[in-house]
């Protein structure tokens, strides 16, 4: 379906842009048919056709910030062309005021600004001209009332900045929104594989455990064999140790009550206990909480997201750095951060985590930031990630205020 409403997009999106390099066609022929001899603002006006109409059909393949900024730099030149080289076509002078309205198209900030400051630059210009040099001469539709055009051009530009931005928010938010259905559509997949595998696992682990443990004290077993068997007991009490995290998933408890929690202490308390798995790797943790910062949850959850977040901030820091974690009231909320210096990821890598068992671990299996992601939107909260490779990794945990 995403195909075919891509397939669906792509269409629109070539049959409108045929349409406008039709009518920039048509514009050149009639420039053409009016032309008595060839002229440098000709071959501007022609290159321009040219090349705007490669970047819009080629646009799709090429779709990044570079490729938007040309044509979008590349639409300033021809209008202008044409305001220029035709002044006796005062509907011109409409479009250059609205050029900017074409980044909202991409819905790239960095571009809105290029084009409206760049818009505003290239305005002064003009305007100089027709008061300095014109005089009055070929734009005297403009000249004869100079305050008049500035202050609708100054009020086309305000109205485009505002319907940027509402647009913008909108878009945001609609993300924002799709990407929270994601997140409940992968928990959601994940309780019901869970529930439809999990005891079925359980049940035969604890069969062949209890054997193995019975093997383990029988004296006609040797040394070597008593070894390979507290092997395998370890190793089944890690697969059942995994199961008992998928029914944390499935099925969360319910009863386990919230109260008020003093982010402080807990920060305090966790970091205590971390503190010395950090040296193993000659890292330390550092805090800094501001007192009065109280959230409502249960106590063990909450300790337990911290624990995960934390120990996965030491885990990607490199030897000898520190992970800092901050906690401040914000508004109606508690924000708690925890920053690391490691290694990054990349904004895909970002975009996965939470998934079941995707995991940059090598032996992880994705489960505990599963339950991390389960516990943050129990209480109402939100977990972010901010992360680029080799620049480290911000995990934001925001709760409302108890």
């Amino acid at each position: 379906m995403k195909e075919f409403y891509n397939r669906v997009n792509r269409k629109a999106y070539y049959i409108v842009m045929l349409m406008i390099i039709a009518l920039m066609v048509m514009g050149l022929l009639i420039a053409t048919a009016e032309l008595t001899g060839l002229n440098f603002g000709y071959v501007v006006h022609f290159l321009n056709v040219i090349i705007i109409s490669a970047c819009l059909l080629i646009y799709p393949k090429y779709e990044t910030h570079f490729f938007r900024k040309l044509i979008i730099s590349f639409g300033f030149l021809y209008f202008y062309t044409l305001f220029f080289l035709y002044p006796e076509t005062w509907t011109t002078f409409i479009f250059i005021c609205f050029i900017p309205a074409l980044s909202i198209l991409f819905f790239d900030m960095k571009l809105f600004y290029f084009s409206l400051i760049l818009n505003g630059l290239l305005i002064i210009a003009a305007f100089g001209y027709i008061i300095f040099t014109d005089k009055g001469g070929a734009y005297a539709y403009l000249h004869n009332d100079i305050a008049g055009n500035l202050i609708n051009i100054i009020a086309s530009q305000v109205l485009i900045f505002l319907i940027f931005h509402l647009s913008f928010r909108r878009m945001k938010k609609q993300q924002l929104y799709y990407e929270q259905l994601q997140q409940t559509e992968r928990l959601k997949l994940t309780g019901q594989l869970t529930a439809a595998v999990a005891h079925e696992i359980r049940n035969p682990i604890t069969v062949v455990r209890g054997f193995l443990q019975l093997f383990k004290e029988d004296s006609s077993f040797g040394d070597s064999a008593k070894g390979k068997f507290k092997l395998m007991i370890d190793e089944l009490n890690t697969v059942e140790q995994i199961v008992s995290q998928f029914l944390t998933l499935s099925k969360p408890n319910k009863d386990q009550s919230a109260e008020q929690v003093d982010v402080r202490d807990v920060i305090q308390s966790v970091t205590g206990l971390l503190n010395s798995y950090a040296l193993l790797s000659d890292n330390q943790i550092d805090i800094d909480v501001e007192e009065d910062c109280f959230i409502s949850i249960n106590m063990i959850e909450f300790k337990q997201l911290l624990m995960n977040m934390i120990k996965n901030a030491l885990e990607a820091s490199d030897a000898g750095k520190s992970v800092v974690v901050t906690a401040y009231r914000s508004r109606q909320h508690i924000e708690i951060k925890i920053i690391d210096e490691g290694c990054g990821m990349s904004e895909a890598e970002v975009k996965s985590l939470g998934t079941p068992f995707y995991s940059l671990k090598s032996n992880g299996t994705g489960l505990g930031l599963m339950i991390c992601y389960n516990i943050v939107e129990k209480y109402e909260g939100k977990l972010d990630y901010t992360s680029s490779k080799g620049h480290g990794t911000t995990v934001t945990i925001r709760f409302p205020t108890a």
